[in-house]
């Protein structure tokens, strides 16, 4: 079986950290073509256009390996870095929340859809592997923390308060759709939430701010009432 040209970024020379990122990357496509379950050390380093051995060299193994492709999927989609800068910036929470609603939805209807992030963190979403404990604890967690503080401000409630988890939950719940959604889906049975077309991505934004505000307008009241 030849081996594959190696992907050597242009103007830099061949070290071991371009070397574990180009590995990275290999990684990323096949896990999001086979799946964890059916790729293979040996496949990955051959795209890369390195050996066998560097997959251990550089993760550990196969495993290792996995866990931080999962990681780097997440942050591909959204960093922490620029959640923190949403809640620590100027303006009111309920405009927050906007901007963070707006920035995940167009990220994941918009050039993701192309790359393998979203492949391999469907596949995950929808067949959990050890490894995701750590995408919860490096990546999934610190930003729920970020999203929920946002949420209870809104609410004058505390961030761990279950009012606010299971509002955070309603906001979050439609991307995780969208990321384990295919074409099929959204061309046969919702035909009118086609995020290939460029006025259905603006609607579909919009859609998503509207109903989170409005659905903590209404637990907002609610909570009024209760007390």
């Amino acid at each position: 079986m030849a081996r594959q040209a190696s992907r050597k970024l242009p103007g830099r020379r061949e070290d071991g950290a371009t070397t574990k990122a180009q590995i990275l990357e290999a990684a990323g496509e096949v896990f999001a073509e086979k799946g964890f379950d059916r790729a293979t050390g040996k496949e990955i380093a051959e795209r890369a256009g390195s050996n066998s051995a560097a997959v251990n060299y550089y993760y550990g193994g196969i495993e290792g390996l996995y866990g931080e492709v999962l990681v780097e999927a997440h942050r591909r989609l959204l960093t922490y870095d620029s959640l923190v800068k949403i809640a620590e910036g100027s303006g009111e929470p309920k405009e927050k929340l906007r901007t963070l609603i707006g920035l995940i939805a167009r990220t994941v209807i918009g050039s993701a859809r192309s790359s393998w992030a979203l492949g391999v963190l469907g596949r995950e979403i929808l067949s959990p592997s050890s490894a995701f404990a750590v995408l919860v604890d490096r990546e999934i967690l610190p930003k729920k923390l970020v999203v929920t503080t946002i949420v209870g401000e809104i609410l004058g409630l505390s961030h761990d308060d279950p009012v606010v988890t299971r509002c955070a939950l309603n906001i979050i719940s439609p991307f995780a759709m969208l990321v384990v959604g295919n074409k099929q889906i959204f061309t046969r049975v919702l035909p009118g939430l086609n995020p290939d077309e460029p006025q259905a991505q603006n609607e579909i934004v919009q859609h998503f701010q509207r109903f989170a505000m409005a659905g903590l307008e209404a637990t907002a009241l609610a909570l009024r009432s209760d007390h």
